[in-house]
Order: C-alpha cells, then sequence, then structure tokens
C-alpha cells in the first residue's frame, strides 16, 4: 500500500489502495471502491448535486417569471430589473475560477463552499425581497446572490467529475440539466400566485428553501482522494464493462493532472474559453430576445405556448441527453453538433418570421432551448477530459468564466446590433457567430494524444 500525501481523509492510510502508472507517467490510484471512500455508493454524489443545482436555478430561469411584480413592488424600471440580474451573471460565472483555486488550495473545502453559498443564497433573495433601493438590491441579490449560486454551481459540477471519471458525460449532463428545468415550479409559482400583496412572503419562503436543502446536501459532499480510479475499471486498459470500456475509448482519460499554468499553455483551454464566450453569447441572445421578436413578427398569442417553462424543461433536459451521447460519439463530437444546431436554429427563426409561421417558429425556439443549454455539460465533462480531474475546479473555472463576457455581448451588444441591424440581422449575426464557435471546437484536441492514440501500457506500480 501507498500512502496518499494528498489526500485529506485520515481513514486513508486504512484503506487498501496501489498506485499505478501509465507510459506516459500519469497516476491512479486503484483498489479502492467508492463504497470503501464514502459507506455508501457514488450515486449519491449525482443525486445531492443535482437536487442542489435544482433550487438554485430559480435565480437564472425563473426571475423573469418575477420581473413585473418586482417592477411594480418596488417601483423600479425594466432596465433596474434587466441590470440586477445582469450583475447576477457576471458574479454567478466570474466566482467559479477563484472559488475553484480556493479548492484546490485546501483553504475551501466542496462542503465548505457549500455552507457558504447556501447562506449566501437566502441572503440574496431576502435582498430581492425587502430592499427597493436598485444598488442595494443589485449589491445583495446580484453580487452575494450571484457569488452563492456560483458557489452551488460550481462544486456540484466539479463533484460529478471527480466522481465519474470513466463516464462522466451522462452524470454531468444529469446533474447540470437540473440548473434548468429545476426552476419549473417557481416559474409557476410567480406567473400564477406571486403578487404585490404577498412578494414579501414568498421571496423569504424561496431564500429559506434554496438555503436548507443546499445545507442538507452540502453535508453529504465529499470528494475522492487525488488520482482515484473506480476498483473495478482498468484505467490504463479500458477493461471492465462494456458500456464504460466503450466510453473511455470514445473518451480518453487526461494523460496527465494539468496545473492551471500547463492547461493554458496547451492552446487548449484558451481555445475552449474562446469557444464558449461565443456560444454562450449566442445562447444568452436567444434567450434574451426570443419573445420580443415573436411579438415583432405578431406571434403575440403562440409566446405564451412557448413560455419559459417548456423552455426551461427542454433546455434541462437536452443537457442530459447530449452527456449520455457524448459517452457514445465522443466529447468533441458531440459539442459541434450542439454547436451547430444552436447555429441553425438562429438562421430558422428568420426563416420562420419571414414566412409568418408559428409553429416553425416554436420548432426553431425550442431547438434554440436545447442547443442553447446543451453545451455547458461539454465542456464541463471536457475540462478534466483533456486536463485531468485534480485540478478540475480552476481549469473549468477559467473555462466558464467565459460566460462573463457572453452576457455582456449576448445582452448588452445584442440589443445594440438589433438596433442598429434589426432583428434578422441580429439573429444572422449570432448565427454566424456559432458557426464560428463550432469551427473553433472542430480544432479541439487532447493534449498530449492523437486522435487515434490508444493507451496499451500495462500498469507499472509505484509502490
Amino acid at each position: 500500500m501507498t500512502a496518499d500525501p494528498l489526500s485529506a481523509d485520515p481513514a486513508a492510510a486504512h484503506r487498501p489502495y496501489r498506485e499505478v502508472t501509465d507510459s506516459r507517467g500519469r497516476v491512479y490510484r486503484i483498489g479502492e471502491t467508492d463504497r470503501d471512500i464514502l459507506g455508501h455508493s457514488r450515486k449519491l454524489m449525482v443525486y445531492l448535486p443535482w437536487i442542489a443545482m435544482m433550487a438554485i436555478s430559480v435565480f437564472e430561469y425563473a426571475y423573469g417569471s418575477a420581473e413585473d411584480t418586482l417592477s411594480h413592488a418596488h417601483g423600479w424600471t425594466q432596465s433596474n430589473t434587466f441590470w440586477i440580474l445582469s450583475v447576477w451573471v457576471f458574479f454567478q460565472a466570474g466566482i467559479a475560477f477563484p472559488a475553484g483555486w480556493m479548492r484546490e488550495k485546501g483553504i475551501l473545502t466542496a462542503r465548505r463552499a457549500m455552507y457558504v453559498g447556501s447562506g449566501m443564497c437566502l441572503v440574496g433573495f431576502l435582498a430581492l425581497s425587502h430592499l427597493s433601493n436598485v444598488l442595494l438590491a443589485i449589491l445583495g441579490f446580484g453580487v452575494v446572490g450571484g457569488i452563492g449560486a456560483g458557489l452551488v454551481y460550481a462544486t456540484c459540477i466539479n463533484m460529478v467529475g471527480k466522481w465519474f471519471p470513466e463516464r462522466r458525460g451522462a452524470r454531468t449532463g444529469f446533474v447540470n440539466g437540473g440548473f434548468a428545468y429545476g426552476s419549473l415550479p417557481f416559474i409557476f409559482i410567480f406567473n400564477y400566485a406571486f403578487d404585490t400583496g404577498n412578494y414579501h412572503r414568498v421571496l423569504d419562503l424561496i431564500g429559506c428553501y434554496i438555503m436548507i436543502v443546499v445545507f442538507g446536501c452540502a453535508f453529504f459532499f465529499k470528494d475522492p482522494p487525488k488520482n482515484w480510479w473506480p476498483a473495478d475499471i482498468d484505467p490504463l486498459t479500458f477493461s471492465g464493462s462494456e458500456k464504460n470500456a466503450a466510453s473511455l475509448a470514445k473518451n480518453p482519460p487526461a494523460v496527465k493532472q494539468y496545473t492551471p499554468k500547463e492547461a493554458v499553455r496547451t492552446g487548449m483551454l484558451p481555445l475552449m474559453w474562446v469557444a464558449i464566450v461565443m456560444t454562450a453569447g449566442v445562447s444568452i441572445f436567444g434567450i434574451s430576445f426570443q419573445v420580443d421578436y415573436a411579438k415583432d413578427v405578431g406571434f403575440g398569442p403562440l409566446v405564451a405556448a412557448s413560455s419559459m417553462g417548456v423552455m426551461a424543461v427542454i433546455n434541462g433536459v437536452g443537457r442530459g441527453v447530449v452527456g449520455w451521447l457524448s459517452d457514445k460519439w465522443g466529447r468533441k463530437s458531440t459539442l459541434v453538433f450542439v454547436i451547430v444546431v444552436l447555429g441553425l436554429a438562429q438562421f430558422g427563426v428568420i426563416l420562420a418570421g419571414e414566412m409568418k409561421s408559428e409553429w416553425l417558429f416554436l420548432f426553431f425556439a425550442f431547438l434554440s432551448g436545447f442547443g442553447g443549454g446543451a453545451f455547458y455539460p461539454m465542456f464541463a465533462a471536457l475540462t478534466p477530459d483533456y486536463f485531468g480531474e485534480n485540478y478540475n475546479a480552476t481549469n473549468y473555472g477559467l473555462v466558464y468564466s467565459g460566460k462573463l463576457i457572453s452576457g455582456l455581448f449576448g445582452g448588452g451588444l445584442g440589443s445594440m446590433v438589433v438596433a442598429a441591424w434589426g432583428y434578422n440581422g441580429a439573429y444572422a449575426l449570432a448565427g454566424g457567430v456559432s458557426m464560428v464557435a463550432a469551427a473553433i471546437a472542430l480544432l479541439l484536441r487532447q493534449p498530449g494524444r492523437s486522435d487515434s492514440d490508444v493507451l496499451t501500457a500495462q500498469p507499472q506500480p509505484t509502490g
């Protein structure tokens, strides 16, 4: 048995395991089962993050349904409510990298990040409920609530990647999907049971609900030891169950554990960052202007049918579906497919508007919703596939930070393009940007490994 100096688990020294090294020097810790470490199945590390993600989804995907009531209750303009959400998006995405850095340095454990995040989420909704001053609401909901939700989001996504290194696509997509369709009950609440007479009570209760759910899930959060690999899967020969072997053949593990600086120097992490900036920008543009465009071409009555509730379900389910597909097709191929679908949907919306076809508009709007969410779990799964699990919190934080820029040109610059070129010109530009992003995604290569490279080395025990 070899002691693991990187493991924070005192019981690790009493569990039998060994470390093997492949031909490139990457170390795998094998021999321990998930039950040895957790005392139960690692499936719990899928369901608990999923539940927590559903809880925080109300921040982004249900906020639009509450805007009118909030405006009337606090005396805010439409611009005020837009900026509150924009600041929230900025800090929700921006906290991912510093939080990941603190986790990798041992300053912030996964459990502590969730605890802190749950409390900040509560503060965010209390601010939205009781602060009529726009700047204070931005500070409370946008900054504090955004950081809290970002801590929970990043921790949940990274947790899944660490526990399922051999088949992370479906699991990551499943957990990520909760961030979209988890908002469904809150969308109904904000549309049918939320007014200026009860908004304090509703928002306060939602804040308490988020804190209780996230705090409860966090109690069971635990990272696996560094370099851990499932005991029943040989990471060098892919031997094990047929499903896992097929997934590993399509998505082989990273050749080494890359630090953030090393990941940046490969050139692949910056390329992923550019791709997510462009793709997320198109997604945010579609969400921001779809309803306005529908009204502009006279589709008002059907906008209700394409409500955010349906969009949230499609967006979330799409994330789970592509996660499952990526285990079969390969992560990069699935990512390119999703981005192309998103781009074609933008051109399809223009076609539907020109034809004045309501059903065609709904089809492409829903298709845009599918593509507009499905790329997130692909980047979340590609990051540890390319750079390993040990520094995934920091590496994915760098990639996900691209959403900061996306929020700017997807919403703010998008409105400027609409004003200058009209909706057709803006949607055509969005479709073109998406196609460029797909071309960039085609350039992605796993560092240190060619597409035809297959691991054939035999295990070499190091201890």
